[in-house]
């Protein structure tokens, strides 16, 4: 079983950032695809971003050109910098790891193999 904490989420007005965070086992990232998902009330699950083991990342459209997925390799530490945010990326966030492409993963969350326990994000207009 992998162990993913999130944390970094709070509250904050539209326009505002910030940086979420996922503590792993120093093997998960060397494995598979690393990605942040998010959920709102009443709706589904969403992939928002992605990175691979060689590095590459992926995006959702809602959210490219203001999250940045990013890696420490050396600290096994996984980061979301959310900036420009909207009200509409209230909901809470959830790190996870895949054994499968990140291009799947962000697709269909109900391939994803382990979640963190999640973080809230609330985004005031």
């Amino acid at each position: 079983q992998v162990q993913l904490v999130e944390s970094g989420g709070g509250s904050v007005q539209a326009g505002g950032s910030l940086r979420l965070s996922c503590a792993a086992p120093g093997n998960t990232y060397s494995r598979g695809c690393m990605g942040w998902f998010r959920q709102a009330p009443g709706k589904e699950r969403e992939g928002v971003a992605a990175i691979d083991t060689d590095g590459s990342t992926s995006y959702s459209d809602s959210v490219k050109g203001r999250f940045t997925i990013s890696k420490d390799n050396a600290k096994n530490i996984l980061y979301l910098q959310m900036n420009s945010l909207k009200a509409e990326d209230t909901a809470m966030y959830y790190c996870a790891a895949s054994r499968r492409s990140c291009w799947y993963s962000l697709r269909a969350p109900s391939i994803v193999n382990y979640w963190g326990q999640g973080t809230q994000v609330t985004v005031s207009s």
